[in-house]
């Protein structure tokens, strides 16, 4: 078999493997909406603020602590409010 066409087929063949595993992965869901809509429950009075928004984003990175305090500190929810909301953000 010529070198060619053996790394032809070796290429096609990672593609098709490369690209079936992708369609197959479980997609990242981000609801930082989700951690917004709960905080907003709470404070009854419209949009959140940005503070609240910046809290939850820093929530989908994961940094559940640096959420909770964003919240409770910055935006005045209570901790329990704050604790649950930031648990929607990475999900």
């Amino acid at each position: 078999m010529r070198t060619s066409t053996r790394i032809a087929g070796v290429l096609t063949t990672l593609t098709l493997v490369l690209g079936g595993a992708a369609l197959t992965a479980p997609t990242a869901h981000a609801d930082v909406p989700a951690c917004i809509n709960h905080v907003e429950r709470e404070l009854q009075g419209g949009e959140a603020p940005e503070s609240v928004r910046a809290a939850c984003y820093v929530g989908l990175t994961g940094a559940q602590d640096a959420c909770v305090t964003g919240l409770t500190e910055g935006s005045g929810v209570t901790n329990g409010t704050a604790e649950a909301a930031c648990r929607l953000a990475p999900k």
